[in-house]
């Protein structure tokens, strides 16, 4: 499975929460533990508004966690400060999901890719124009696009812009919130990889947003399911398929379209609406919609059991480890 000594950054405990109206509570993450690997894809897979944007904020240092700590070589970067702070931020980089609003229009692409490696006076201005096409050539792009504007590309060439950009740094994390979530299908296969292939070239960790199931099984290593910010299960990625046990995961793994999918099989769907964050119900988090609902789920909140290598789940129907 994965080695320990590979552990580059590692989340314990993380709680999240938002004071709201009428003095309730938004509890966005709750007590999530995940850990990110050198060379390894973590996906985090989950409804909107589930949380998994706001915990991978947490890793880049956008936000701040209420509670737990985030070791990134064992040192909790949620307690940095100032230029302390400023010089990590190096070390984990972010591709976002709309790459346009995250680049200023009036930039060249060079200086866009530049960027970064100006602010931590890494590279001089003259050096600028020869680094520049040094990273569009890694993200598969013409020289000539350094002199181009962000509003004169397409949707994935954006994309391999913010990427090129991430990589700039060369840092030891990337964190990319659903990347691809905008790009035709087609696209969305030639980014990935491109990713896949820097991956392996810089052994970097990614952490990995999505919605879309079927996607992130095709190149994550491991994947994470958050439900109404609580992680139901977590899995290898080659073992989803087969081994899903949480009512949840086997709902999406259900409503994932594959051509090779037997058609003739009735699509289950979850008919009700998952309850407000604002008013999560006591012990399991999923128990209105799931359809295998015992008592012992509507008073305690379910632990992660240790199932298998690698593998865990938050669910009474295994308890113990066990079907029961």
């Amino acid at each position: 499975m994965f080695d320990e000594k590979d552990v580059i950054l590692e989340a314990n405990h993380i709680t999240r929460k938002f004071p709201a109206s009428d003095n309730r509570t938004l509890t966005a993450c709750n007590d999530i533990s995940l850990k990110l690997y050198r060379g390894r894809t973590l996906g985090l897979v989950g409804e909107s508004g589930c949380g998994k944007s706001t915990f991978m904020r947490f890793l880049v240092s956008l936000d701040t966690p209420t509670e737990g700590e985030i070791l990134f070589h064992g040192k909790d970067i949620t307690k940095l400060k100032g230029e302390e702070l400023r010089q990590n931020r190096q070390y984990i980089q972010m591709v976002f999901q709309d790459p346009s609003a995250s680049f200023n229009p009036k930039m060249k692409i060079r200086d866009i890719i530049c960027e970064p490696l100006m602010n931590f006076q890494r590279i001089k201005a003259g050096e600028k124009d020869a680094v520049a096409r040094k990273y569009l050539e890694m993200v598969d792009l013409p020289e000539s696009f350094a002199d181009r504007y962000p509003h004169s590309m397409s949707g994935g060439q954006r994309q391999r812009i913010a990427i090129a950009r991430a990589i700039a740094l060369e840092p030891e994390i990337i964190v990319m919130d659903e990347a691809t979530c905008a790009l035709d299908v087609s696209v969305q296969k030639t980014i990935i990889e491109l990713v896949v292939g820097l991956q392996k070239k810089r052994n970097i960790a990614i952490g990995f947003i999505a919605h879309d199931l079927g996607l992130i099984q095709s190149f994550a290593h491991q994947i994470a399911v958050m439900y109404l910010g609580n992680i139901v299960e977590t899995l290898p990625a080659q073992d989803i398929s087969s081994k899903a046990l949480h009512p949840y995961t086997q709902a999406l793994l259900g409503a994932v379209f594959d051509l090779n999918m037997d058609f003739s099989k009735k699509i289950e769907s979850i008919e009700s609406e998952a309850p407000s964050p604002l008013d999560v119900p006591a012990g399991c988090p999923f128990q209105d919609r799931c359809g295998r609902c015992m008592e012992i789920c509507r008073k305690e909140r379910p632990p992660l059991r240790k199932m298998d290598e690698g593998h865990q789940v938050a669910c009474y129907l295994y308890a113990g480890g066990g079907n029961i």
